[in-house]
């Protein structure tokens, strides 16, 4: 009579811990936003005023519009370098609209059709006509903006204070402005669609595992090409909320914004490569942005060294992003996990 073994037992993958599911880089940048209030509260009497939040919060608005729509961008393992120039020609065709005597809702609905346009055809280039993302968008970074420049002979074009669009501008709500609770809308929709959809499954399967997300019937340039088309539609929306708060459109508007947004991303912790997005994370890059820039300006610093500042901090936060793995296991030893 045989004897049959006995059944091998059974072994329980462990649960990772907090510590070890937590992104690094954006736990670091938390760290970096606490210091830089902390400094700039002792250094400048009025940062932390109610005045100078709410003017904070309007500053940081516009950026984290586009930046949560770049998170998207970022984690599928794409880039958008023409969101700058889109705000751009979205700004001055509001005014320009406006100008004409078009109705302002009407105008509004243009704008937003204006960004996803611009959005489409970078998405279309890229995921279907297979031409890098970084091609495609500063090739239509220049595209765009010389448009702009075209429209207006590279004039400013006014817009009436008295009109709905140009109210939006000024209008506020509990002190803080409508272009705050605007970005804030636009957080809590971002973070559901990343963290409790299956399109945001999608977007950071992309990122790290494109092939396998393809074999399992996912329509992977689809799926590409829409987080470049909501890229398009939140510069639409920054561009309009600029023109509404300036009072004016330029063809100048948004310079440099593409890196600004970019940077805000990256810092707080969205992998450059992709394959691992954080809204939060999203929104403590956007706001070390505007605090570096507020608080230096409250300071009497040169507005010159605002970018400088800003860059290193970026350096930084890349370093962290190629090391987090380094992070996390010293995490481990220290809560000895290893």
């Amino acid at each position: 009579m045989s004897v049959q073994a006995p059944p091998a037992p059974t072994v329980l993958a462990k649960t990772p811990s907090r510590w070890e599911r937590a992104n690094k880089a954006t736990l670091a940048m938390l760290g970096v936003t606490v210091a830089l209030f902390v400094g700039f509260g002792i250094g400048a009497d009025n940062f932390l005023s109610f005045d100078n939040m709410s003017n904070l919060a309007t500053q940081v608005a516009i950026t984290l519009i586009v930046a949560v729509a770049m998170t998207f961008v970022i984690t599928t393992g794409q880039i958008d370098l023409s969101v700058g120039s889109t705000v751009a020609f979205v700004a001055v065709g509001t005014a320009e609209m406006l100008k004409a005597g078009w109705d302002s809702s009407i105008v509004i609905v243009a704008a937003l059709a204006a960004g996803l346009f611009w959005g489409a055809v970078n998405g279309w280039l890229a995921a279907y006509q297979r031409i890098p993302p970084f091609i495609v968008t500063l090739a239509t970074m220049s595209v765009i903006r010389g448009l702009a420049q075209l429209w207006t002979k590279g004039f400013s074009v006014p817009i009436d204070r008295r009109l709905y669009v140009a109210k939006i501008g000024e209008a506020k709500f509990l002190g803080f402005s409508a272009l705050a609770w605007i970005a804030l809308a636009t957080v809590v929709i971002g973070g559901i669609l990343l963290a409790r959809t299956r399109f945001g499954n999608y977007v950071n399967g992309i990122g790290s595992q494109e092939e396998s997300v393809r074999r399992a019937g996912v329509n992977t340039a689809r799926i590409k090409m829409v987080t470049l088309m909501l890229a398009g539609l939140a510069a639409g929306v920054a561009g309009l909320l600029t023109a509404a708060r300036l009072g004016s459109g330029s063809a100048n508007s948004g310079q440099g914004f593409e890196l600004t947004v970019i940077a805000a991303v990256v810092l707080g912790g969205t992998d450059l490569f992709g394959g691992r997005g954080t809204m939060i994370g999203s929104i403590i890059g956007a706001v070390i942005t505007g605090v570096i820039a507020n608080g230096l300006t409250l300071l009497g610093v040169s507005p010159f060294l605002t970018p400088i500042v800003t860059g290193l901090v970026l350096l930084a936060a890349i370093w962290l992003n190629l090391r987090g793995r380094t992070l996390s296991e010293l995490g481990a030893k220290l809560l000895g996990r290893t």
